[in-house]
This record gives structure tokens, sequence and C-alpha cells, in this order.
């Protein structure tokens, strides 16, 4: 099941479904470890002798945020219970603290006995071996532990009740389900203690008058050892669970509007996802510095692997945004961690773990008998080119320099050498979709905008030899692109070649990624070789069926729901889609001409999710989300496009528009 809500404070990112049970807990890193992996940690509901967990058909369920900010703004109710339930989740914005704030409506006139039910289902440090549950009367506590991570759960209700019961068991063993099964009846058995693959539940208890509410708060705190949780639990104790948080919900309030903005034409819907985006891409970010691509456990059941890793592309994108954005304060951490994170050679790898080491691959060193560098080089050429950009906007040249000899120059030399002598373009790697291995327009735009990205900062730096040599290997790559890779009997640019000794194979097929050619500077989006480019793709990729969107390319396999390929070429992916606005937006010239990229921030209003979340892609038939929720370069788009739009808007009406 999708996540339809995430929150997070850059170590501690937790997420729920859409039937409000929480399937993720990452700790230290964002995106490391999963402690439940996808399993459910439920809430459930009794009333006088009726049972209901909250991701069962008769709920009536919305979710949602709190105005600008990352606290969860969830009512989920159900007429057969007469219950109605207003829930209020968050992390803290600096302290591993999990909160929540439940008003519980009693629908009906009668007074009645509710209690609620909360599910650990944990498997700490990613494994069921070894893990402890156990209750502590002292502080009448629940703690789930395994050598260096520990939970300790605690609440109570307003009136001052702590739990009413509580049971630990073990779960998915020996026939054992677990002790959410035991909470059904409404009463727990009390067993204080169970190690191995085991579960906890606890239960609060109110009598809560007919026709009104009462308020109960459960919270989990993180952290490496017995003493450290029951310090940060007499901390949420001290400080109260409400001064929590209203403080944390002010603090992303105060954090999203940092920027002052003139939002112009732009809609409060549009407004309101731009701000949202914001937060769910911050909640994607370790505080180490890594941008992960997305944390949603789900995909595991389709190949075993997931998405909370850092892929260089996907990083140096969302940094791109988040710096026209105005947030220089968290992507200069993302470039000290490449600089750390970069091979010797001046290249980066696939993909990174949170905390810095090398991630899996399926890119091999040997194909068909010959060495190959399992790389796409795409991925080394835009951190100089977001780079080069971080500067532009603030000027920071000492941060600049920090990072010129161990990391810039490095991958600038890296991208000179790593080219075809004939073609004088890059030589084969895999492509930004990391399916084949070629010469693609993509990877050879990117690489022509972080050659001249390195010579800009090679020439503020004084290194005027570097930077002619770079500007140099820059010309050359376009001028391979526009020998190589543009098709005059089509009219537009193609996908890429292959080599084959000395035969050269084009592929023509259809290719969103092609937007790249204007958008790292290879040619403007007025170049007439762009524009029936970018017609090519809104025509030959946009998907007929009613839901709309950029498919991205012909025939696309993953997750594929249609074979009618000329209607269905791909499923819809929101960062194809706004590629297209943000081409139109460059292209621009009168007011009139910013309505076709309105109509695609308006497309993207209308196909998120109830909460705002933006997955990677959407059924081309029914609009519901495919893959993974949230995808960080989805929201991250959204906001690079929305700010492109803003500069535009001003520049058209001749207003005096402040670079951030």
């Amino acid at each position: 099941m999708p996540r339809a809500l995430t929150i997070g404070n850059g170590n501690l990112l937790i997420n729920f479904d859409r039937g409000l049970n929480m399937r993720d807990l990452y700790f230290p890193h964002v995106g490391e470890l999963n402690h439940i992996g996808g399993h459910k940690n439920s809430l459930g509901v009794w009333v006088n002798g009726q049972f209901g967990w909250t991701d069962e058909v008769d709920w009536q369920r919305k979710e949602g945020y709190l105005e600008e900010s990352l606290v969860t703004d969830v009512t989920a109710k159900n007429d057969r219970l007469g219950i109605e339930l207003v829930i209020n989740d968050l992390v803290h914005f600096r302290e591993n603290v999990y909160l929540k704030k439940i008003r519980v409506k009693n629908l009906q006139q009668q007074d009645r006995d509710v209690r609620i039910f909360f599910t650990h289902d944990f498997n700490i440090n990613e494994t069921n071996i070894g893990d402890t549950a156990l209750y502590d009367p002292g502080l009448d506590v629940m703690i789930h532990y395994k050598r260096d991570v520990c939970f300790l759960i605690n609440g109570y209700t307003k009136d001052g009740d702590g739990f009413f019961q509580f049971a630990c068991g073990t779960k998915r063993f020996g026939g054992a389900e677990g002790t959410w099964r035991d909470a059904e009846d409404g009463w727990l058995e009390g067993n204080p203690i169970a190690q191995g693959s085991v579960d906890s539940t606890v239960s609060m208890k109110m009598i809560v008058p007919g026709q009104s509410e009462k308020v109960l708060y459960y919270w989990i705190v993180v952290d490496r050892g017995f003493e450290e949780v029951r310090e940060k639990n007499s901390y949420v104790l001290s400080r109260s669970p409400d001064y929590l948080l209203n403080s944390t919900e002010c603090y992303w309030r105060a954090w999203v509007n940092k920027n002052h903005k003139d939002f112009f034409d732009l809609s409060p819907e549009i407004i309101k996802l731009y701000k949202l985006s914001l937060l769910i891409v911050r909640t994607q970010i370790d505080n180490g510095g890594a941008i992960i691509a997305a944390n949603d456990s789900d995909i595991l059941h389709y190949n075993r692997d997931h998405y909370s890793y850092m892929w260089p592309r996907d990083g140096a994108l969302v940094a791109y945004a988040l710096d026209l954005a105005g947030y220089p304060e968290i992507t200069s951490r993302f470039f000290k961690f490449c600089e750390k994170i970069m091979a010797e050679g001046g290249y980066l790898w696939h993909k990174y773990n949170p905390d810095g080491s090398v991630g899996s691959s399926w890119h091999p060193y040997l194909n068909n008998g010959e060495i190959q560098l399992p790389i796409q080089e795409d991925e080394t050429a835009l951190i100089i080119y977001a780079l080069w950009h971080f500067y532009e906007w603030f000027h920071d040249l000492e941060f600049i320099e920090s990072l010129y000899r161990p990391l810039i120059r490095k991958a600038a030399n890296f991208m000179v050498d790593y080219r075809h002598p004939e073609l004088k373009l890059p030589l084969m790697s895999y492509d930004l979709w990391e399916e084949r291995r070629g010469i693609f327009t993509f990877t050879a735009a990117s690489v022509y905008g972080g050659l001249i990205s390195a010579a800009k900062i090679a020439g503020l730096l004084g290194d005027v030899k570097r930077r002619d040599s770079w500007q140099k290997a820059a010309e050359e790559v376009k001028e391979g692109m526009l020998e190589h890779l543009y098709d005059k009997k089509l009219g537009r640019f193609i996908r890429g070649i292959y080599l084959d000794g000395q035969k050269i194979h084009r592929d023509l097929t259809l290719e969103s990624s092609m937007y790249g050619l204007f958008r790292f500077g290879v040619l403007s989006a007025d170049d007439p070789k762009v524009i029936q480019t970018m017609k090519a793709i809104e025509e030959g990729l946009w998907i007929k069926t009613g839901v709309g969107g950029i498919a991205r390319y012909t025939n696309d396999y993953y997750f594929r729901k249609s074979d009618d390929i000329a209607n269905v070429p791909g499923n819809p992916w929101f960062i194809c889609t706004l590629w297209l606005a943000d081409w139109y937006i460059e292209l621009a010239q009168s007011a009139e001409e910013l309505e076709r990229p309105k109509e695609i921030l308006y497309w993207v209003v209308n196909h998120q999710c109830e909460s705002g979340v933006l997955s990677e892609q959407i059924h081309p038939y029914t609009g519901e989300p495919l893959s993974v929720s949230p995808l960080t370069w989805s929201h991250a788009t959204f906001v690079l496009v929305v700010n492109n739009y803003l500069k535009k808007y001003a520049w058209l009406h001749q207003k005096c528009f402040v670079k951030i």
C-alpha cells in the first residue's frame, strides 16, 4: 500500500499507509535502518464489545497535514462503532521523538467505554532475530530493544491515565500471529516480556460521554540504550506533548516560509502543494547530507530491494531545486557528502547508502567479455552542474573553493578523459533509467553542462589552463551530439547510440529525458531542433486515456498497465510531465504562453494523493499512485518548475524579481 504520510527530522523518518498503519521507521539515518520494514504498527478501537482496525473497509479516512507543517491532520470515522478519531502525528523537529495526539469523539448519545490499541511490530536493525519486548512497571512503559537501538513507548489520556493493559508475545513464528490478535476482544493478557521474533500491544481506556470527546497522547522515543530513552521520555513528560506538537508545527511553518515569495497568479492549491513539496523533500534528506530517492518499503514486494539510496543524479537535481528555493544550508551538506564518497578516479558509483557506503547495483564490470566501468556518467556530471548554480545563487566562494580540488577538478578531468576519441562523446555508460548501456542524449547533455560548469568555476579561481581545457571538451561534446545524436530525417534528437566495435547502432526511441538539451545548456529552448524534439515528446508520449501526463519513453515496461502503446506508451510520471512544463516556461515570451505550463502544474495538483504526496508514476486509467510514494524527485521537480514559472512571470511582467 503506497505511503500516504511521511514525517521526520533528518534522523528519524516515519511513514504511514492509507489505512493509518505505521509501515516504516528509519533510524539513525533517513533511509537506514528500517526497523519496521513494511509490517504494520496498527491502530485499533474497541467500543462496548465491538472492535475495528483503522485500515478496515468500514472506516472513512481523510489524510493530510496541518497547513504549512509536517504535523499530520487525519480523521477516521466509523459509523458501526459510532466513533470518530482526529489524529495529529509528528516527529519532533530536533529530538528523536514520535508523538501522536488523538481526539476520540463519541458520536452516540450514551456514555461509552472506549479502548484504543497500539501494536508494535519492530524488526530492529532489519531482522527479527534476537529482539526483546518488555513492560517496565516502574515507568509504566513498553520497551523494545536490540544491541544499540532502543524504543520506549508511553502515553496517557487527558485525564492522566497511562496504559490500561499490555501484552508482549511472539510473532510470525511457531504458529503465533502476534499480540495484535489478542487485542480484538478488547482485553490484553499482560505477558510482561518476550524475546526473539516479538511484538507488543498496549491499550488506553477512556469513558467518553455521549456526543463528547476525550484526548489521549502516545509517543515513541528512539535512542541507543535504556538510559537515553528514559531521559527522552522525561523530556516529553516535562515539556508536555501539546508543547512539543505546537513547537514542531511552528518550526516547520517558519522553515517553509523563510524565503518570502510572490506567487503572482498561481492558485492556492499550487502554492499549498509547493510548500508541502518542500517539507516532504526535507523529510527524505538525512542530516549527514544524503538525499534519498524514496523510503517506501512497499517496493520490496516487487524486487526485494528498495529506493532508500542516494542516487547522485536524483540528489543533484533535488539539490538544484532546493537551491533555487533558497535552502543552501541543506544542499551544502549534500555536496560535502559527495566529496566524501567520490571514487579516486573522479566519478561516482551507481548509488550509495545514507551512511556513504556503496549501495547495491546491477551494473556489471564485465559485459560480453568486455571490461567496463559500471557507472551512469550523468550522476557525476550533474553534481558539478548543480554546484555551479549553488555558487551562482549564493556566491559562497569559500565553499566552492573547498570542493575544487577534491571534487570538482577530479570530476571534470574524468569527464574530459572518459570520451570516445573519434566521436568526442562520452564513452558508453548506463542511462538515467539504469536500463541500458550506450551513449545517450541525456547523459551527453549532462556532461556538457557539467564541463561548462567546471570551466566557469575554474575561471572564478583563476585556473585558466583547466578552464580552457574543460570548455574545449564541452564544445567537442556538443559537436558530437549534433553530429551523432540528432536525426535529420526525424527532425529531432534520438535517445542514443550503441557501439559494437566500429559499428554504431542508433536508438530512435522517443525519450522524455531529452529535455536535458535545453536544461543543461546544450541548445536554447527555442532552437528549432529542441522545439521539434519537445513537440515530438508531447505528441508521442502524452497519455491519451483521459488521465494525461507524459511517459518516460515509448513502450516503457516498468509497472506497465497497458499494451495499447499508441495511446499508453507507458505510465505517466510526474517528473517527465513537469519537464514539459519547464520547457514551455523557458520558451515563453508572453503571459499567454505561460498558460500551458500552468495547466501542467494544475495536472500535478489534480493527481496528487489525498494527503498531497506525489508518487513516482500513476496508473494510466485510474490515476492511482504506482511504484514508490512519495518520490523525492517528483516533489523537487514541482518545486523547480514553480520557481522557474515565478521567475519567468516576473520577467514577462517587468517586475523586479530578486534572486534568492
